[in-house]
């Protein structure tokens, strides 16, 4: 039967509704009445369902029943008071017939109730804007400033009022913005714009405040290279050169790394670099030479040292210090010891193909790196898939295989088996890729992840019987790492294509398996989107008594809180209080002696079922004493 609104029980359109034509007023009435009584029906049963209010409210929109529309949209927000599609959709409609009053008034209630939802104030000054009432626009961006929103949100006001060239009316935005978001990327677009429709002073100024307000505590580097670059615009370069030793005066080094290559720029290109640029670099090659020999393995100090004479350019320099790197190499088989040793390799080898340009030295770097690991022992991944991609910048593709295969002979691993299925991928080499993923499994049959992503990318070719397959083969599995993601795959998958037949049929063979709380209720919900509540009371009732029969009193409580809320819509709300428990504080002997209190749950058939086993025992007390 076809639910309110020509929706199926799943929730998708008919392949093919018949259409009806009308041919007189008598016609149309009776057409009318009937679609308006299906979808009152259909709100009636499930008045929580805001898409269908949407549709009946549209229904009535493509009938010129503008007024019937707009009471459904009430109703509609009785109903849920803060939904943000309802607003949208009703200030559309209203737009749309041009009652710019009404759609006015409605933003106005929607940025009363949600003052905090930016698309109503967006949408709302842009109405005003559309309708050339830009005093009105004004006022509404005045009133959303008041709420101190994101940053995005003032710099929307600030591009309305620079479209009508309101110069002083941004900057009094800029100076309301700096004041409730003193970050660093605000100050730099008060001074673009100050240069751009101000003078130098005024950019000057700007600047000033900045740091004044930052202070050396919040402090970033970009202020001090946008004000020095603007000196430079301004041909005061020994006014740019002070802000540049002012700023790497007093800026930690590891926050002014930017700031020196800009200044090492501006020193290239207007005054004598090579003094000042070497005594950096001498000083910091002083202190990575004293820290290496203070601990030859420090891997962290190695990589900063020729990071540092990769700036400096001396490709000597720069080669002598990754081979003495990587000649210190662990003396233990630990792979957490090797880690950040491997990065070392992996840096060499980037500098040599991107820097050097000398592939056949980069090839030999990452030859050297592979021979020199235990593979017995462990691997790297990262390693074996940088190779392999430094093969495919080459264009040899076969090498790049050949590398990935010998990874997973020698030291099988999650990682190598993704990153050769990632190459594929982007090869599209889609049976390969099929291949692959058979490995992987054979490999490690528990890991779900692998399932998962098998079945989603046979879905993903439209081979949905493939997929179905795949998921099959890997509930079937007897061991596996997280179940709850594959049943929710495949759960998912088959509600995706409508099969709602399916899906209950999986959750009644995952409900055989597991007494989890979290699937009754989903079982439920999806009985209640799709059959009603009568079909999710009976999955509640099934699964209040299976939690009954294991004694699971805290899932049982979840369950029946589910439940209630379900009823709390217009439902039998009476029979599920009557089954929730009462929280009882009792005492239990520990294993060393002592007592501890702890709160129980103690349901109503609990409670009948002790008051029956009391009488019974005083009955046969009582017998006794008869017989005696």
């Amino acid at each position: 039967m076809a639910e309110p609104g020509g929706y199926n029980q799943s929730g998708r359109a008919p392949k093919a509704t018949p259409r009806q034509k009308v041919l007189d007023g008598e016609e149309l009435s009776d057409y009318q009445m009937r679609r308006r009584r299906e979808f009152e029906e259909g709100v009636r049963r499930n008045r929580s369902n805001i898409g269908e209010w949407l549709r009946y409210a549209t229904w009535e929109e493509s009938q010129q029943e503008i007024a019937r529309s707009r009471s459904i949209y009430e109703r509609a927000l009785d109903v849920d008071a803060r939904s943000q599609t309802v607003y949208i959709k009703y200030a559309e409609m209203e737009m749309k017939n041009k009652n710019i009053n009404l759609a006015r008034n409605l933003f106005d209630r929607a940025v009363t109730v949600l003052p905090r939802v930016s698309q109503f104030w967006y949408r709302f000054a842009y109405m005003e804007e559309l309708v050339d009432n830009v005093q009105g626009a004004r006022e509404v961006f005045d009133r959303w400033m008041q709420w101190e929103p994101e940053y995005e949100a003032w710099m929307a006001f600030i591009k309305f009022e620079q479209r009508y060239k309101e110069v002083q009316n941004v900057r009094g935005v800029f100076e309301r913005l700096v004041f409730v978001h003193p970050e660093p990327k605000a100050w730099l677009r008060w001074a673009q714009f100050e240069e751009t429709n101000g003078d130098a002073d005024s950019v000057r100024e700007v600047f000033g405040r900045a740091i004044d307000r930052l202070g050396e505590e919040h402090m970033d580097q970009h202020v001090f290279i946008s004000f020095a670059k603007f000196e430079v615009r301004m041909r005061e370069h020994e006014r740019a050169r002070a802000i540049y030793k002012y700023a790497l005066q007093r800026l930690p080094r590891a926050q002014s790394q930017s700031l020196y290559n800009q200044y090492t720029v501006f020193e290239k290109q207007f005054g004598d670099t090579n003094e000042v640029e070497e005594v950096v670099v001498r000083k910091r090659r002083m202190q990575y030479e004293a820290m290496v020999k203070r601990d030859p393995r420090d891997y962290d100090a190695w990589i900063d040292f020729a990071k540092l004479e990769e700036s400096a350019g001396d490709r000597d320099r720069i080669r002598d210090v990754y081979e003495r790197a990587v000649a210190e190499h662990p003396t233990t088989a630990e792979k957490d010891v090797w880690r950040r040793y491997i990065y070392i390799w992996l840096f060499y080898a980037l500098y040599e193909e991107t820097q050097a340009r000398d592939v056949d030295r980069a090839r030999q770097v990452y030859g050297a790196a592979l021979d020199l690991i235990p593979h017995e022992r462990f691997t790297f991944g990262k390693l074996w898939h940088q190779y392999a991609w430094f093969e495919i910048r080459q264009g040899n593709v076969d090498k790049a295989r050949r590398a990935l295969g010998q990874a997973l002979g020698r030291c099988p691993k999650n990682s190598l088996f993704r990153s050769y299925i990632n190459l594929e991928l982007e090869l599209r080499e889609f049976d390969r890729v099929r291949t692959l993923y058979t490995k992987h499994i054979e490999f490690n049959p528990a890991n779900c992840a692998t399932w998962v992503e098998f079945a989603r990318f046979e879905s993903a070719l439209g081979e949905e019987t493939r997929a179905r397959a795949v998921y099959e083969l890997a509930v079937e599995q007897p061991t596996l790492d997280m179940p709850e993601i594959l049943w929710k795959a495949y759960i998912d998958f088959e509600l995706e294509l409508g099969h709602t037949d399916r899906v209950r049929s999986l959750y009644e063979r995952l409900l055989k398996l597991t007494d989890h709380v979290k699937v009754w209720i989903s079982r439920a919900q999806f009985e209640l989107d799709t059959q009603g509540q009568e079909a999710a009371r009976s999955v509640f009732e099934e699964g209040d008594g299976r939690l009954r029969d294991v004694g699971r009193k805290e899932e049982r409580l979840a369950l029946l809180e589910a439940w209630r809320s379900m009823e709390s819509d217009g439902g039998d709300i009476e029979s599920v209080e009557r089954r929730m428990p009462t929280r009882v504080r009792r005492r239990r002997v520990l294993d060393d002696g002592s007592m501890e209190e702890y709160f129980d749950y103690v349901f109503p058939d609990d409670t009948q079922g002790s008051r029956f086993k009391l009488l019974a025992k005083a009955h046969m007390w009582k017998q006794t004493q008869h017989s005696e």
